[in-house]
């Protein structure tokens, strides 16, 4: 079941590509640049863990990520499009490597299992 949901996760990853290939008007550079911007929210930990599990989980949330996407779609702004496809691939890219959703129980914790040795 593992690697269903990692070939599952990696097909969404492609399709974030071949969107931002065929959606969007910034050079393809920008991909990889701003792949890990969304880890940024990992800073709402330092507010504790309640506060950084809603803020991480926010801004990896697959819908918020589609909401942005149409959004751009829907209101022609190419920053929302561009800012939708990178939530979606960093969400896909994240589960791929087995970084889930959080708990508010830690970091570690994760709809997926936990992170890192037991």
């Amino acid at each position: 079941m593992k690697t269903t949901l990692i070939l599952e996760e990696l097909a969404l990853f492609i399709l974030a590509i071949i969107a931002f290939h065929f959606q969007s008007a910034y050079a393809w550079w920008l991909f990889p640049l701003c792949i890990l911007l969304p880890d940024v929210s990992m800073l709402g930990y330092l507010a504790g863990n309640r506060v950084g599990a809603f803020v991480y989980n926010f801004f990896h949330h697959k819908g918020l990520a589609i909401i942005t996407y149409l959004s751009g779609f829907y209101y022609h702004q190419e920053i929302l499009l561009f800012t939708g496809i990178i939530l979606f691939a960093h969400s896909s890219m994240d589960r791929m490597f087995g970084y889930g959703l959080k708990y508010v129980t830690g970091f570690k914790d994760t709809h997926l299992g936990q992170i890192g040795r037991n």
